[in-house]
């Protein structure tokens, strides 16, 4: 039976397009500084919904105060993990939620970051272990981030720091641990994003948002990404923080769900940017 259950889940998840808009609103728990959007929770989550995030990302906290603004279809995707010195190059990674919370939340995955390398590779790889093994047992999704240690960084800085391989290396090894969705940084270009989801070997990828971006990078990321495989995104800063979240929201869902391209999807947002500016 659960695996039934998991397949229902996924399938709230992985939309019926085959499709995952994810809006990360767990930052709380990440970030080395508070973000001062995320103050009122409730309606970053709405301006996701209507936008078009088919799942939010968030801890077990904040999901008490932002649920009544999911909508019967929008899935939870629960945070179980926080970083510890977020500022260090190789923060810990502290588990901080359990997969039976989830289940009684109501969530239909779980999200796990994964940090390589240093002192705290070993007891990573065992804590995405043991999630991989009560996910299976729970019928529960696993969402695992196969991301560089920090994200609160430029892709250009990081992919220099840490270099490629070691993203296709994080994919490869959360693939191997039970993960059913990985997710991903931009590594730089969509021949290498390819690449990454070749490393996943079928298992579904999506691509992380990462630093603040201006919308048509953003876009055409996204763009590239889809063309090379991805199912969707997984995106917090660049829409919570964003001057129109909904508006952001709408146009990767259209280039995640209509196959927009990134300049068509621009043109829209910036015209429905424009015209909110002209009502207020």
């Amino acid at each position: 039976m659960t695996d039934v259950g998991k397949a229902m889940r996924l399938k709230r998840v992985i939309d019926p397009e085959g499709v995952s808009v994810i809006c990360a609103l767990d930052h709380g728990m990440t970030s080395p500084t508070f973000l001062e959007p995320l103050a009122d929770i409730s309606a970053r989550t709405r301006e996701a919904v209507a936008g078009g995030a088919n799942v939010i990302m968030m801890s077990k906290g904040a999901i008490r105060i932002a649920h009544e603004a999911f909508s019967p279809t929008t899935s939870l995707a629960l945070l179980l993990s926080a970083s510890a010195n977020p500022g260090e190059d190789r923060p810990e990674v502290v588990r901080i939620a359990e997969v039976e919370e989830a289940l009684r939340l109501g969530a239909d995955a779980v999200v796990l970051f994964t940090a390589l390398g240093g002192e705290t590779e070993p007891g990573m790889i065992r804590t995405l272990a043991e999630v991989g093994r009560e996910c299976a047992r729970l019928g529960m999704p696993f969402i695992a981030e196969a991301e560089f240690p920090t994200t609160y960084a430029s892709v250009e800085e990081l992919s220099e720091r840490y270099g490629f391989e070691y993203l296709r290396r994080n994919v490869r090894l959360c693939v191997e641990l039970g993960a059913d969705i990985v997710k991903t940084n931009w590594p730089g270009d969509g021949e290498r994003f390819a690449r990454c989801v070749e490393a996943a070997a079928g298992v579904p990828v999506v691509l992380a948002g990462g630093s603040r971006l201006e919308d048509h990078e953003l876009l055409s990321r996204m763009e590239q990404a889809i063309q090379a495989g991805a199912i969707g995104c997984s995106v917090g800063r660049n829409i919570f923080m964003h001057e129109r979240p909904e508006a952001i929201t709408r146009a990767l869902a259209r280039v995640i769900r209509e196959r927009w391209s990134a300049e068509k999807a621009l043109a829209a947002l910036r015209e429905e940017l424009a015209s909110a500016v002209s009502e207020g």
